[in-house]
């Protein structure tokens, strides 16, 4: 099966604007056997199936990651930094 490379989770925040973490494929599976994502900074975690379902990893102890509310694939990688 073929996954997108990198997604973009968007989490809503109590701010002005969403929060968005570009995530991308590691070399890991997840219990449900679809790649884990994560940031760079390998603090956010996700198991993405081919469907598009999320499940958040806790990356370290003591961590209670929430649910973004839209998970989106990356056409061609993630998008250049800002």
């Amino acid at each position: 099966m073929d996954y997108p490379d990198s997604f973009e989770l968007i989490f809503q925040t109590h701010g002005a604007a969403d929060d968005v973490v570009v995530v991308r494929m590691t070399d890991r599976s997840g219990a449900g056997g679809h790649p884990v994502y994560e940031d760079e900074t390998g603090i956010v975690r996700a198991e993405i199936s081919y469907r598009g379902e999320v499940r958040m990893l806790a990356s370290g102890g003591h961590q209670a990651p929430g649910m973004p509310l839209l998970v989106r694939p990356l056409a061609g990688g993630a998008p250049p930094a800002r």
